[in-house]
């Protein structure tokens, strides 16, 4: 019984891989929106049901396997190294996070990759919600590191841990969309992508640090913040 399980399981992941390979392959030939999911089944020799039974919609077929950035973030807070302070590690991360991702549009795969997302309203659309959602897993992340864990490492621990995390997710994150996003049409109109990566790694180093090093005076002024009570946040009935 356990071998018929794992044959299973081994052929369905094995049609999706082939799936995913044949869909984006047809992605970077003829560029997404020209591309319909009864395209795809018809290439890849499965029922479109079939193409539907393993990803929910074309955009998650085509970022599938090319998004490790989602659980990045938050997983370099979760498997940091004992005594390394969950923002030092975040820092690490993010700064390696900015250099690789230029790196990598060094080749020509990876810039029509590039180019299919920037041509693409629906792309677009689905990659700033992965954004939102790498944000919250981030946020749990850290909220965890500075609840739960020990605390080891010295770090100061926010006066508010769950204020904190979903403001650092937040901001930290969208400085790191902002240099990536904001610069990589720059490489897809023809500048050099490790050049960028280079200058734009040696901005986020100054720019977390400035963040990190912001922290403490920022802790002391919203310090004696009070939240207003939740039953003053309730409507009266009338």
């Amino acid at each position: 019984m356990g071998d018929l399980k794992d044959r299973r399981a081994q052929k369905k992941a094995h049609t999706r891989a082939h799936v995913r390979s044949v869909a984006q392959r047809m992605f970077a030939e003829q560029g997404f929106d020209a591309v319909t999911i009864t395209d795809i089944a018809r290439r890849a020799d499965v029922a479109a049901q079939t193409v539907f039974n393993h990803f929910s919609t074309k955009e998650e077929l085509f970022f599938d396997g090319r998004v490790p950035w989602v659980h990045g973030p938050a997983d370099a807070v979760r498997s940091r190294e004992p005594g390394v302070p969950p923002l030092t590690a975040l820092r690490d991360y993010l700064v390696g996070l900015v250099r690789r991702r230029f790196g990598e549009l060094a080749t020509s795969d990876a810039q029509i990759y590039l180019g299919t997302i920037e041509t693409s309203g629906a792309l677009l659309a689905r990659e700033r919600e992965l954004v939102h959602e790498s944000e919250r897993l981030l946020a749990s992340a850290l909220h965890e590191a500075w609840t739960t864990e020990d605390r080891s490492d010295g770090a100061p621990v926010p006066h508010d841990p769950a204020t904190a995390a979903t403001l650092t997710a937040a901001t930290w994150l969208a400085a790191v969309r902002s240099l990536i996003v904001g610069q990589r049409s720059r490489v897809h109109q023809g500048a050099c992508p490790r050049e960028v990566g280079e200058t734009l790694g040696q901005l986020a180093e100054r720019l977390f640090d400035a963040m990190v090093a912001a922290i403490p005076a920022l802790e002391a002024r919203v310090g004696d913040v009070t939240l207003p009570a939740v039953d003053r946040l309730t409507p009266r009935a009338s």
